[in-house]
């Protein structure tokens, strides 16, 4: 009950409502004080009545008019006189004397809690103005026995009320908050209790419906992110199918491809001067693409292993991927600089690096040649302070906006239409590998040009 909302609110209206009637109740007590104490002075100004008409009274009436009222005597103030109009053996003397013609709020509230506090009685004298102009002022002396008696009644009498205001209200506000508030939330547990169990239905997802301004923002919320994950949730589905299709293809691609090894194996014997200079880069792709199809048997997942760190001669391995690149754009006006001087060493990975400049330069290759316009593309480096760079330029129309939103996401649109995303996702993941970065620098109608940045402590040294 106590961990429940609507436990807890109804504790809390009970709390604050019982708080809002003991500030109501600590004025009403000293109002109840103070009408006590005037009741008793007009009942001692009409005990009065019959001696002031010059009527004789005995000693047992006036003791009796006296015990009525409630008083031990009388003093009237008709004009600057005082007089003793009834009188009675005072059993202690006075303590306290109270003027009630004109009292403050926090003079009744303070003298009622004084009253309250002291629970022995005596005799108190208290001064009030006669009714109807019987004079200037009536004063009696009574004892608080029965004042502090009457204060405690009415007290408890208040506190049993507030207690019952406060029951009910708090009822009430729990049947319109269980209606409002806790069956809304309810709702919207069990829609979220039910998508858990099976998150890749779309019929679980929450369908906003509520009239609450702050509940139908919070289920608008949840619909959306529900969607989402829904959806991110099919696309890893699809990549896990994926992921498998393409290891069965790899174990069947590295079969034929060792088989075409042994083959080429037998060209590099051959006398023909063309066969001799093209037999070793066959062999070289023929390398690369078996330890690829081992890699994605061996690992079964979107990560790449990590680099193999060997020391290479950087312009050797930028020509090795341009002269591939030449091949494919053989009968296109397309044109390959290679800008990187002979001398620089680079310490990596020269297939994952052979991996990303060609994947960079297949992407410039395929915008150019799109186009059908004359272009180039260029590789140059250039070194700062702490770093290697090595740019990858080319003069071809630049990407689409869609392409530069998600540019190294995979399957989010690849750089070329018709892609699938992959190839600069790749090529991105073994840049970061290295230690380095991979960055789009520029992107317009002049061209694009990616950087490739690699901590030049870590990775990079000269001859």
């Amino acid at each position: 009950m106590l961990r429940s909302l609507s436990g807890r609110f109804l504790i809390l209206t009970a709390i604050f409502v019982m708080l809002a009637e003991v500030l109501i109740f600590v004025p009403s007590v000293a109002r109840f004080r103070e009408q006590f104490l005037l009741d008793r002075l007009q009942r001692a100004q009409i005990a009065t009545l019959g001696l002031l008409s010059g009527g004789e009274v005995s000693a047992d009436l006036q003791e009796e008019l006296l015990r009525n009222a409630e008083v031990f005597n009388v003093v009237l103030r008709r004009d600057e006189a005082r007089q003793l109009v009834l009188s009675s053996p005072v059993p202690a003397p006075v303590s306290r004397s109270f003027d009630l013609r004109d009292p403050s709020a926090i003079t009744l509230i303070a003298d009622a809690f004084r009253r309250l506090a002291k629970p022995e009685p005596e005799v108190i004298r208290v001064i009030g103005e006669p009714v109807r102009m019987g004079g200037l002022l009536i004063e009696i002396t009574l004892d608080t026995r029965g004042l502090r008696a009457a204060m405690i009644d009415y007290g408890l009498r208040i506190l049993w009320l507030s207690l019952v205001i406060s029951l009910i209200t708090a009822g009430l506000l729990l049947v319109v908050v269980q209606c409002f508030v806790v069956r809304p939330i309810r709702r919207v547990v069990r829609a979220m209790q039910a998508y858990a169990a099976d998150p890749e239905d779309g019929r679980h997802v929450i369908i906003p419906s509520s009239d609450i301004t702050e509940l139908r923002e919070a289920e608008e919320s949840l619909h959306s992110l529900q969607r989402q994950l829904t959806s991110a949730l099919k696309q890893k589905e699809h990549l896990a199918q994926l992921g498998g299709a393409v290891a069965k293809i790899s174990h069947d691609l590295r079969n034929i491809l060792t088989s075409a090894q042994l083959f080429t194996d037998r060209l590099e014997a051959s006398e023909d001067p063309l066969v001799q200079r093209m037999a070793p880069k066959l062999v070289n792709s023929l390398t690369r693409a078996v330890h690829l199809c081992e890699a994605t048997l061996a690992y079964g997942k979107a990560e790449e292993p990590g680099p193999t760190l060997a020391h290479h001669r950087l312009a050797d391995l930028v020509e090795d991927t341009i002269e591939g690149e030449r091949l494919a754009a053989a009968g296109h006006p397309v044109r390959f600089e290679n800008r990187v001087a002979d001398d620089i060493m680079l310490r990596a990975d020269a297939e994952q690096l052979h991996r990303v400049l060609t994947n960079l330069l297949r992407n410039a290759r395929q915008a150019l040649v799109k186009t059908g316009a004359p272009g180039s593309i260029t590789i140059s480096a250039e070194a700062t302070a702490q770093d290697w760079i090595i740019r990858v330029t080319d003069t071809g129309p630049g990407l689409p906006a869609k392409a530069r939103e998600h540019l190294f996401k995979p399957f989010h649109g690849g750089a070329s239409s018709g892609g699938t995303g992959l190839g600069l996702s790749i090529a991105e993941e073994l840049v970061r590998g290295h230690g380095g970065s991979l960055t789009l620098e520029r992107s317009d109608e002049t061209g694009t040009c990616f950087r490739i940045t690699l901590p030049k402590g870590n990775f990079i040294f000269r001859e």
